[in-house]
């Protein structure tokens, strides 16, 4: 039998908030945490239609009234939209800690909001669900657009909301104008958009905004005649069993094992790629493209500014990640052989082109010489002697080195296909 259990937890402001963790009578695949929408509470209907139905597919859900709503203990007049966000990174503290990180993060209207900012400072998500949410959190202004003149002016004003009165103060209104979803094309998560085409509260436009913030892989589901709160139960468990099959492309549990595995060699449009070898795959026929080893995967992209789509770092972003991430090995090897008392390394990195001065041919021919320039920075108690062996040896890592070399690339033409 799945199991439901009250729990609380600190939130943002140090006060308790009420929480209710739902939990599969198996080891759940994973565990979403699920943000409720603007003034809402855990316990809308909803809120827990959705987690009843995700436990029944195999998930465990955590969702929990944010500070100063439903059983949840503060004053909700002094919180704003970033103490939403403050209170889903705590959530989530308190999932890693007594149970496990979650995986997936829900949210409901300005609760998906709230998630797509959280989800940066929560590293073990790897999707993003948003439900009938807006891009930005100014647009629950729209609620009690009568009363902004009297927040500007007199600093607050008690607002009706869905039959319930509640104390806006300018602090609050301050914050939602200051919001922006800037950073989604940087987040490597899977993102699920869900939205009513007719919904009446949160225009479906606000889904195609975030659609275009967000990168890929990202995906849109049209939820039909359903009503801004998913009032009806079908609505509810449409959403939770939608859910449920498309996390099995992003997340890690064990039943997922083999199509975490087929989905890599489709990236990479390889069967398998050898170690040692890097595969460099197109992803939109663009700028767009992802790389793989035979463990890992990552991509790069180009910035917007030349006809990218900036979902991942640039050719000579990753030339200087390479070069960062060898020096810093190359120097923490060294260190920890010694036994020196190096507490931290860290490395900046610059490219850049120059012509060099000092080139015999200038005057014919200016030379243009390229410049990787490094500043590191070294924390530990250690002496100067040492602080200068060490900058020696980040000039040894293999990555300069190689470099520095006579380094010779080949290209050969193979057959498309053929791997």
């Amino acid at each position: 039998m799945p199991t439901r259990e009250k729990v609380t937890f600190t939130g943002s402001t140090g006060e308790d908030l009420a929480g209710l963790i739902e939990l599969p009578d198996s080891k759940p695949k994973a565990i979403a945490l699920f943000a409720h929408c603007f003034t809402c509470g855990k316990d809308i209907a909803a809120s827990s239609r959705i987690a009843r139905h995700m436990v029944n597919n195999g998930f465990g859900v955590l969702r929990f009234d944010f500070t100063g709503l439903g059983n949840s203990d503060g004053d909700f007049a002094n919180t704003n939209f970033t103490s939403n966000v403050d209170d889903l990174i705590h959530a989530a503290e308190f999932l890693r800690s007594d149970y496990e990180a979650p995986q997936i993060l829900i949210g409901h209207s300005l609760g998906g909001t709230a998630v797509l900012h959280a989800a940066p400072l929560i590293p073990e998500s790897r999707g993003i669900v948003t439900i009938g949410s807006p891009a930005n959190a100014s647009h629950v202004s729209q609620h009690f657009q009568a009363s902004l003149r009297e927040i500007e002016d007199i600093g607050e004003a008690v607002v009706n909301l869905g039959g319930r009165r509640f104390r806006i103060r300018k602090q609050f209104v301050d914050d939602i104008r200051n919001t922006k979803i800037n950073n989604l094309s940087r987040l490597k998560k899977a993102h699920l958009i869900m939205h009513a085409p007719f919904d009446a509260i949160v225009s479906i436009s606000e889904a195609e905004k975030i659609y275009q913030a967000a990168s890929h892989p990202k995906s849109f589901v049209s939820l039909d005649d359903a009503d801004h709160l998913l009032t009806r139960n079908s609505d509810a468990e449409y959403v939770a069993s939608i859910i449920a099959s498309w996390s099995a492309r992003f997340l890690h549990y064990p039943d997922n094992e083999t199509q975490q595995s087929e989905h890599a060699s489709a990236m990479t449009g390889n069967e398998a790629v050898a170690p040692g070898v890097v595969q460099a795959a197109e992803i939109d026929q663009r700028f767009a493209i992802s790389l793989a080893t035979d463990k890992h995967t990552w991509r790069a992209d180009e910035p917007q500014s030349v006809g990218g789509t900036d979902t991942g770092p640039d050719p000579y972003d990753l030339l200087l990640s390479s070069v960062g991430a060898c020096t810093a090995m190359t120097v923490r090897m060294y260190a920890e052989r010694k036994g020196w008392p190096l507490d931290d390394i860290e490395i900046s990195l610059k490219h850049q082109r120059r012509y060099d001065k000092d080139c015999a041919e200038c005057e014919e021919k200016p030379q243009q010489i390229d410049e990787i320039s490094r500043e590191l920075r070294f924390s530990g108690n250690l002496t100067p002697e040492q602080t200068g062996r060490l900058m020696e040896i980040a000039d040894r890592c293999p990555v300069h080195r190689t470099l520095t070399s006579n380094l010779r690339i080949t290209s050969e033409l193979k057959p498309a296909g053929d791997h």
